[in-house]
């Protein structure tokens, strides 16, 4: 079945389509990649809500972006993909209610936050080991769960 995708008569449609909404994506809606990249969007369902609640008032990276740490930020291409495959993943799964009231980051999430942590860091990180362990380990505040109850209040 896959084989058949690949002949020529699939495969331009297929990349015409794909070009058609990558143009789209970028020209057609009036700041649709700042719109999604925005904390305000990602809290907008509801299962984030408390993770964004928890990013906005405990004062650790409140001026990063949910997309700075939790998408691979090195190089656009790369962003650009993670960011479409992460962003259609969440939509799926809020709106086809696959998700649990327990989030838990995947391993490549896991493996792009430390990425990132040790990217913007890099002075600081450079002292010290990181290979066995990850920053959320020590920077317990940075997980975005409350570290005694009555936070929010």
């Amino acid at each position: 079945m896959f084989k058949k995708f690949l002949k020529k008569k699939y495969l331009i449609p297929l990349a015409v389509g794909a070009t058609a909404l990558f143009l789209f994506a970028f020209f057609g809606p009036p700041d649709l990649y700042s719109l999604t990249s925005s904390p305000e969007f990602c809290a907008s369902c509801h299962v984030m809500e408390y993770q964004h609640d928890a990013w906005l008032k405990t004062g650790l990276h409140r001026s990063v972006k949910c997309v700075d740490c939790h998408l691979p930020n090195d190089n656009f291409p790369n962003h650009m993909l993670w960011k479409g495959l992460d962003g259609t993943k969440d939509v799926v799964f809020f709106f086809g209610r696959m998700f649990s009231d327990s989030l838990t980051i995947s391993g490549h999430g896991s493996k792009t936050l430390q990425d990132n942590c040790t990217r913007c860091h890099g002075e600081m990180v450079s002292r010290i080991t990181v290979e066995d362990r990850t920053c959320w380990s020590c920077h317990r505040r940075v997980n975005h769960k409350f570290p005694m109850t009555g936070y929010l209040q």
